[in-house]
């Protein structure tokens, strides 16, 4: 495929050209995979997840408006407590008559400012350890949020603001089998934090971006906030469009993702509500049904597995919930989510590409014991993504 390049970049703008996107044209383009060329997949992407219309006319100044938008949520969330807390910090006023830390009242600023530190210092802990296999995460971004590093600036950031809490985080750890504990041999971690480099004043590292989207996120959407695992759907997202070759769009890489991935939890967001596990649109209904289609393309894989005890929950859990971005190096789980992006009926094709894992993979299954089968499913040994993309694509022709 890769020798058809040109000739599928012109397909690309072809469609893109036009006054009025086909979707379906666009989908089954972006379906065997978008070329990086010329901010295409930055593109496409934002069309595939509703940010962007399929008028073209209407780009520009809905990108305006949302933009915009989120230049005030950070104003409102991150700089308007960040500022409170440097004033009342320096005034030393009577403070029964104004707000003050100790104030019982749930009203309290301060209330909510405790609540959410509890929130941002989980986020702090996921984001910085963000694809530690690559140094673009811990770089500083060519497009710091000047809002918020403006030199005249006294207030807390959210980076200050972490260094300063010391409030213990362990109410927010809340434990889902599998993403919290299980991660994946392929992410190594750095033992201490200590061996992040601090950027000099008015720098700021692609990890505080995604953990500034996050918390912006956790505070609008206050029935989910933070889930540990969210880091990892934002990541690629991030990436992606942080290293767009349009400089235009790359400086607002931060806004267009906080959107993008806002619009993409709206699709996923029940994975990851505890309450909803066991019901139609719940994590344990999807594993179920990974299990069902399997049983459908090989039931003699299906019944080994069975017998072995083998629950979905051991490992489908972590691939569902986190769209395969663990299992995976990041520009493989890019490619797999220009196919899951593309699918009309909303990654019913994650199911298929989840059973063509197994497949692929079932001679060993077969042959193996429980110990050695969980090995193999929680640290997935085949790393080419085109061989299950084309395995996930026969077991959907084959319906």
């Amino acid at each position: 495929a890769r020798g058809f390049a040109p000739l599928r970049i012109a397909d690309f703008q072809e469609v893109l050209g036009e006054p009025t996107v086909a979707l379906s044209k666009l989908r089954e383009l972006c379906f065997s995979g978008i070329p990086f060329d010329g901010g295409l997949r930055c593109l496409c992407w934002k069309i595939l997840l509703n940010y962007l219309p399929l008028e073209k006319a209407l780009w520009s100044s809905l990108l305006k408006k949302q933009r915009d938008l989120y230049s005030q949520f950070l104003k409102e969330m991150i700089i308007q407590p960040g500022i409170a807390k440097a004033n009342l910090g320096v005034s030393r006023e009577d403070v029964t008559l104004e707000d003050h830390p100790l104030n019982p009242n749930p009203d309290s600023r301060w209330n909510t400012y405790f609540k959410d530190n509890e929130v941002l210092l989980q986020i702090d802990k996921d984001v910085r350890r963000l694809y530690p296999d690559m140094a673009f995460f811990q770089r500083p971004t060519d497009y710091p949020c000047l809002l918020i590093l403006d030199p005249q600036n006294e207030f807390e950031t959210l980076r200050r603001r972490v260094e300063q809490t010391t409030l213990k985080s362990q109410t927010v750890a809340r434990n889902r089998s599998g993403v919290t504990n299980v991660s994946s041999p392929l992410k190594t971690t750095p033992s201490s934090l200590s061996e992040y480099e601090v950027l000099p004043n008015g720098c700021e590292a692609h990890w505080e971006v995604v953990e500034r989207i996050l918390f912006i996120y956790a505070k609008l959407n206050p029935g989910i906030a933070y889930v540990q695992g969210m880091n990892e759907i934002v990541g690629p997202l991030y990436y992606t469009f942080a290293t767009d070759p349009n400089s235009e769009w790359k400086e607002h890489a931060e806004a267009d993702t906080f959107f993008c991935f806002t619009n993409l939890m709206a699709e996923i967001r029940d994975n990851f509500i505890k309450s909803l596990d066991d019901s139609q649109c719940g994590i344990t209904y999807k594993m179920e049904k990974v299990y069902s289609t399997l049983k459908e393309k090989d039931v003699e894989l299906y019944l080994k597995l069975q017998e072995q005890n083998i629950k979905p929950q051991f490992f489908a859990f972590r691939w569902l919930t986190l769209l395969l971005s663990q299992e995976f190096l990041l520009p493989d789980v890019i490619r797999i989510w220009d196919s899951l992006f593309a699918d009309d009926k909303r990654f019913d094709f994650l199911l298929l590409v989840c059973c063509a894992m197994l497949t692929l993979i079932r001679d060993q299954l077969l042959e193996g014991d429980f110990t050695l089968n969980m090995r193999l499913l929680q640290d997935y040994p085949i790393s080419d993504v085109h061989l299950i993309l084309k395995k996930a694509k026969e077991l959907q022709d084959s319906k």
